[in-house]
């Protein structure tokens, strides 16, 4: 079995009401899917985190190192890909790319050998994971505080056990969208915050002694990533633990940041550290560190199966007769084609989404939505 050819997919979907993270305003939603043929027609899939069409620009330049090669030589070719783009590529674009790449590798050799990669990997430790609901980003013309707690609502009576919402616009509105999300969500349905960045270490302080009172499970990307000092400052200054890790690339950003004590949640996006082979070696330097791992996920399905091929295999740490779940990060925001790209879409049950059973990612891709989701001209 050889590799054939590399291509990407590009989807993209116009918002219809645009909505703001700290530093940017989403007018549209954009992905950016690998696909891997081989000779004997096995096909797998992967997802990119981050801008897609540079994305797409950097796998197809990533192509001529895979074509011809034995698909299942997945760390050979993980780390020739990496060896030749080390000069420019330890962190950013060439990890995003490399992490769709790698994921659809993992894919095809699970559809190979007729298992799921968590199969692969050593085997299951859950087949369902606890979700939260991702959302809580201002919308752009409404009022940023009853636009809330609508969409909060119906996140308690989908039946999530849990909810992140996006600050980072201000201290004062900031602690009042806090409160009132906690209003609504009630003392049962845990509650995580994320500042996408916006704070500097001493507003990140400030605001986290001023809300730690709601019962925050996490202060999420208080500061700039690059800052692992501002981290550390944080953490010791105020008592919510700090999350961070979806803008790391790679095991040894997430080395340095785990040699500083930098957070108390660890949060690497498969589809951009480097893929299934990169996140199973972070995972491993977070647990031998006792650092939590809660995977970051904002992407189609494509990267939720990756996400939860991943979850399942996430050691309970410590273990003990109850271990505590990890969490599958569920992103609600406004995305047709998150759900669209599969034939059998994800859903919410008790509380859970299932870990796919079937071999490879365990899911199977709807072309025609890869068709209607296409770029416009």
């Amino acid at each position: 079995m050889k590799i054939e050819t590399v291509r990407t997919h590009l989807l993209q979907h116009r918002l219809a009401q645009p909505f703001h993270s700290a530093f940017s305003t989403f007018r549209a939603r954009w992905a950016c899917l690998v696909e891997i043929t081989c000779d004997d027609g096995t096909t797998g899939w992967g997802e990119c985190l981050g801008p897609a069409g540079p994305n797409a620009a950097t796998v197809a330049a990533m192509a001529e190192l895979l074509v011809g090669r034995d698909p299942l030589a997945i760390e050979p070719l993980w780390l020739d890909i990496y060896n030749q783009f080390r000069d420019q590529g330890q962190r950013g674009l060439t990890m995003t790319a490399q992490s769709g790449i790698d994921i659809a590798l993992w894919d095809i050799a699970g559809r190979h050998f007729g298992v799921p990669v968590h199969v692969l990997l050593g085997g299951a430790h859950r087949l369902a994971v606890p979700a939260y609901a991702t959302g809580g980003f201002p919308l752009e013309g409404r009022d940023a505080e009853a636009a809330l707690r609508e969409e909060l609502a119906g996140y308690r009576a989908r039946g999530f056990r849990a909810a992140k919402i996006k600050i980072g616009f201000g201290l004062d509105g900031d602690a009042r969208r806090i409160a009132a999300a906690r209003e609504v969500l009630g003392p049962d349905i845990a509650l995580m915050i994320d500042a996408n960045h916006g704070y500097d270490a001493i507003e990140a302080i400030a605001l986290g002694n001023r809300v730690a009172e709601h019962g925050i499970g996490w202060f999420e990307e208080p500061v700039m990533p690059e800052h692992l000092a501002a981290y550390r400052e944080v953490r010791a200054g105020q008592p919510i633990p700090v999350a961070g890790g979806e803008t790391w690339h790679g095991r040894r950003a997430f080395a340095d940041a785990l040699a500083a004590r930098a957070v108390d949640v660890l949060q690497p996006d498969v589809c951009g550290c480097g893929g299934i082979t990169e996140m199973r070696k972070i995972v491993a330097m977070a647990e031998t560190e006792g650092v939590r791992v809660v995977p970051h996920v904002w992407g189609t399905g494509v990267a939720i199966a990756a996400a939860l091929q991943m979850l399942a295999v996430l050691p309970p740490s410590p273990p003990r007769h109850v271990p505590r779940a990890p969490l599958l990060e569920f992103d609600q925001t406004d995305n047709p084609f998150r759900e669209a790209v599969l034939a059998a879409p994800f859903t919410l049950a008790d509380g859970a989404v299932a870990v796919p059973a079937g071999p490879g990612l365990g899911i199977e891709i709807d072309r025609a939505a890869l068709a209607r989701f296409a770029p416009e001209d």
